[in-house]
């Protein structure tokens, strides 16, 4: 599972990048003209407490793959590359800026962050235009000589999509079959894919959410999650050695967590991806799965022999967990639940993997 990390040139996106990755970029980076790859921890507090708990002697958080990807300019956008990687990512984060700087330009003259946003979102609907327009010539073509069935299915599929295009709409909005979906599958839509927009704004506006929720309201219809940050602090708060700095750091401008936490957190649901954990004194561990995952999915996340030999699963609920104190007063109350291969595991479960292989 990917992420990208788009925007416009001077928006903040490297400084936001390093904070949630911890990768510092080089000259040799930026040279390359390529996407930028780094590895960013998904922080979440249950994990915390579970660790303050168990005092194991490992914990492991989750993690998701982080890109970023070459600034979009008029050259890039017309050369097509920058699309081939946004194609590959399970997922966009649109970087925004919000910020007056006179020291920093903007390419449009103005900070302006819903045109910005209007102005990207009609050139991944632009992508997708041109797409489906070659798609369906060379359907037409090929249906002058032979009728099949499959490509007639595709053109009517394609004639909605093109319509929902038309009407600037991106195609995460459409209602589509599954079988219409696995039609589509390999193509390279960038509108079916969820976004996530971070608007970087100063520190003064920090605590301001004017702006996000009025951003919110205007493109509430387009299915997108919106949050601010302050790329800037976010930089200063991860390069601040001990999590006493952090807190103090954190504490002095009134803000309650890092921003890179909630955003880790919404590259998760626009993944549509939940989290369990494996708990125990030697290690506590933070899993990812596909919302609506089975059991035996589950346990093949964590090892595929598990799920190849998966007998049950002792599930614990975290409220229950936190609510009681101990896996032993959890027990006691009747509240640690033996399920087998039709359970669906949900957001937050502690798993204990029965298995035999």
């Amino acid at each position: 599972m990917k992420i990208g990390i788009i925007g416009l040139p001077q928006t903040g996106k490297k400084t936001l990048f390093q904070a949630l990755t911890q990768h510092p970029i080089s000259e040799k980076d930026l040279a390359s003209g390529k996407s930028i790859k780094g590895i960013a921890q998904i922080k979440d507090l249950r994990f915390d407490r579970l660790v303050e708990m168990y005092k194991p002697k490992s914990q492991v958080r989750a993690r998701v793959e982080i890109e970023l990807l070459p600034k979009i300019e008029k050259d890039t956008l017309s050369k097509g590359d920058i699309f081939k990687d946004i194609a590959e990512l399970s997922a966009i984060c649109h970087v925004v800026r919000c910020f007056d700087d006179d020291a920093v330009y903007h390419v449009d003259g103005s900070v302006d962050p819903a045109r910005d946003i209007d102005n990207i979102n009609s050139e991944l609907i632009l992508h997708d235009m041109l797409f489906i327009e070659k798609r369906l010539e060379r359907i037409d073509k090929n249906l002058k000589s032979v009728k099949d069935e499959k490509s007639l299915k595709e053109k009517e599929l394609l004639g909605r999509i093109k319509a929902q295009l038309d009407n600037n709409l991106p195609l995460r909005l459409l209602d589509m079959s599954k079988d219409e979906k696995a039609l589509i599958s390999s193509y390279p839509f960038i509108t079916l894919k969820k976004v996530l927009v971070v608007l970087n704004v100063s520190e003064k506006d920090l605590q301001n959410s004017s702006l996000t929720n009025s951003i919110k309201e205007k493109f509430k219809a387009s299915d997108i999650y919106v949050m601010s940050a302050c790329a800037k602090i976010e930089s200063e708060i991860a390069s601040l050695e001990t999590d006493a700095d952090r807190e103090e750091f954190l504490t002095a401008l009134g803000i309650t967590e890092p921003a890179t936490n909630v955003l880790t957190q919404l590259c998760i649901k626009a993944l549509n991806l939940i989290t369990f954990f494996t708990v125990g004194p030697d290690e506590v561990r933070q899993w990812s799965v596909a919302f609506g995952s089975y059991a035996p999915t589950a346990a093949g996340v964590i090892h595929t022999d598990l799920e190849k030999g998966f007998i049950r699963a002792e599930v614990i609920k975290y409220h229950d967990l936190m609510e009681l104190g101990s896996e032993a007063k959890v027990k006691e109350a009747g509240k640690a639940y033996l399920k087998g291969k039709d359970y669906i595991v949900e957001d937050g479960d502690l798993l204990d993997i029965r298995f035999n292989v």
